[in-house]
């Protein structure tokens, strides 16, 4: 992050979502003044709170994308959650706390499969020495015998030269690491993980109980092992994955996610539109306005007790999303306006965005369909003028049925496609030209018929 200046975001952002300056800009101050926090003194530091955003524009123009390319721009921890599936104590739903722990949980699991990278060299080293143990024979048996089974020698023979063992396990070191032996079978004792499931519906929530339940348990059962004839190559791997997992200190791992999420976390609150209700609302409203309340302490700061310790949410950037169509932002109760002080607007995407959604971010849509048939090998090649009539066609149908943005696109694309798609296989080493009048073709009837747009479209 210290390389990166909001500039910058902004123009890695650019790459893969097109338009949003405001909204661009805004979160890459954002996640600057996260930076700059950690450079200023620390008696000053903890009383820097962050400043949380509100993107405000209907589905489909890029809320959700901004934030995800946000979070792995900065390699922060980062979940995304809708606001509707919370729903205030008593009611049917899940506890607002456990985004908090769904986000340390996948922390913890980002940090520990990278440990597991960084020990994955030394496990391979150790497996291999585990392997020869399990290969080398015993003096006078001979393991590689066909047809006949080894038996114990009547007398044993001393070597007097003391180097020849260590000989006989250079050379059959070379034979693994080429690869020689990965056919042969040895017997391997591997842990039984099979454990009991509990589940227990508490205040804390379903799956913590759940898991620290597991977690107990796993602690009092005795470990059980079971012999089985593997080959080699498989040994190898259930070798290395073993020595792995014994490899990578959790304890540091754990204190590294706590610190990442309380630090550098971001949680994206979608739909939260959907909690803000009118003055006076009765009804399903005054659940919303529970959900709120819920939130509030999470979003200014408070203590999560998860199965990993407490975790703070003082400092965690939280970016929320809504269409606001029929509420306001303002519908919100005002201590949660107060915690979101950046609001950005985001606007509708018109045919001229779409054109260049098509064809200009790395992941563009029509470069994801020329590589997908191009492993069939079919060449697929798009005019000027069918990328401009797609883009016309999903503004005339956004315009006519629902807006729902370039999402539009993925469900013109696939109906465009469909029987290239299908016939892929059989056209191998062709090359097909896809051009205004073939869009028209495949499209028209469809767009003409209103009815049959809104479904198919």
């Amino acid at each position: 992050m210290s390389d990166l200046k909001p500039s910058e975001i902004v123009s890695e952002l650019d790459k893969y979502i097109v338009g949003q300056a405001n909204a661009k800009r805004a979160v890459a101050i954002a996640l600057r003044n996260r930076w700059r926090r950690q450079k200023v003194d620390p008696e000053l530091r903890d009383e820097i709170a962050p400043k949380n955003n509100i993107l405000i524009g209907p589905t489909g123009v890029g809320k959700t994308e901004i934030a995800r390319r946000l979070a792995k721009l900065a390699d922060s921890p980062f979940i995304k959650v809708e606001a509707s599936k919370f729903t205030e104590v008593g009611y049917v739903g899940r506890d607002v706390e456990s985004m908090i722990r769904d986000l340390l949980e996948l922390t913890v699991n980002m940090l520990k499969s990278r440990a597991q990278e960084e020990v994955r060299g030394q496990a391979e080293r150790i497996a291999e020495e585990r392997l020869l143990d399990l290969l080398l024979p015993k003096a006078g048996v001979d393991k590689f015998s066909k047809g006949e089974e080894a038996r114990e020698p009547s007398l044993e023979v001393v070597s007097a030269n003391p180097a020849e063992p260590s000989s006989t396990r250079e050379k059959l070191r070379a034979m693994l690491r080429r690869g020689k032996l990965d056919e042969r079978y040895v017997d391997l004792d591997v842990a039984d993980r099979s454990m009991p499931m509990v589940e227990i519906f508490s205040n804390m929530g379903m799956e913590e109980m759940g898991i620290n339940f597991k977690d107990m348990f796993s602690g009092l059962l005795p470990k059980t092992s079971k012999r089985r004839k593997v080959t080699v190559s498989e040994a190898r791997a259930l070798i290395t994955q073993e020595e792995v997992q014994g490899l990578v200190d959790m304890e540091k791992v754990v204190k590294q996610a706590v610190v990442k999420v309380e630090q550098s976390g971001i949680v994206f609150l979608d739909e939260i539109d959907k909690i803000a209700g009118k003055e006076g609302g009765h009804g399903p409203d005054v659940s919303r306005e529970g959900v709120q309340r819920d939130l509030l302490p999470i979003v200014e700061g408070s203590t999560v007790i998860t199965k990993y310790g407490p975790v703070r949410t003082d400092h965690i950037l939280f970016i929320a999303a809504g269409a606001f169509h029929t509420v306001k932002p303002s519908d919100l109760i005002p201590e949660l306006q107060g915690r979101f002080p950046i609001r950005v607007e985001l606007t509708s995407l018109g045919q001229k965005d779409f054109e260049r959604i098509l064809t200009e971010p790395r992941n563009a849509l029509l470069l994801q369909y020329i590589a997908l048939l191009r492993t069939e090998g079919l060449q697929v090649v798009f005019e000027d003028d069918a990328v401009a009539e797609i883009a016309r066609i999903a503004e005339e149908v956004n315009n006519r049925t629902e807006n729902i943005g370039a999402r539009r696109l993925h469900t013109m694309m696939e109906r465009l496609l469909e029987d290239i798609l299908f016939e892929a296989p059989e056209m191998a080493g062709q090359r097909v030209v896809i051009d205004g009048a073939y869009v028209r073709g495949k499209l028209s009837e469809i767009v003409q018929d209103e009815d049959l747009s809104r479904y198919i479209l």
